[in-house]
């Protein structure tokens, strides 16, 4: 049973292994992470700007401030927990992991990050900005 959730437990390590790094190194204070190079270049915020810093506070238990750095990475956080847990339950009882999304779902998520992504860098959008 133990060699079946290996590469979930694998996953897992490395997932809180960056999450524990990016809790410990404050991403706040400059020069320990690279500036966005969209945000570099056009001034403009890409779907990921501000996950670290989101990381960081939902590490550290605040998670509106976790929302309000990056809401997009926050979902991702959830999400990924939900999915991991359905891998290690299905590799435990030597089931194949499968998640799979049709063609209608991948045009959805596409959909949701592009009109954050464009929401977050209009006027109104502000609230979005990390």
């Amino acid at each position: 049973m133990l060699h079946r959730v290996a590469v979930p437990a694998g996953v897992l390590a490395a997932v809180a292994g960056a999450f524990a790094y990016v809790g410990a190194v404050d991403p706040n204070h400059p020069g320990h992470y690279p500036v966005c190079p969209l945000y570099r270049l056009t001034g403009l915020y890409c779907p990921g700007c501000g996950g670290l810093r989101s990381a960081h506070e939902f590490i550290h238990g605040d998670f509106l401030a976790a929302l309000q750095d990056n809401a997009i990475a926050v979902v991702g956080y959830l999400a990924f927990t939900v999915v991991w847990t359905v891998w290690v339950v299905r590799a435990a009882r030597g089931r194949p992991a499968r998640i799979e999304l049709g063609r209608v779902q991948l045009w959805g998520l596409g959909a949701l990050v592009l009109v954050f992504t464009v929401v977050r860098n209009l006027p109104f959008g502000g609230w979005l900005h990390p």
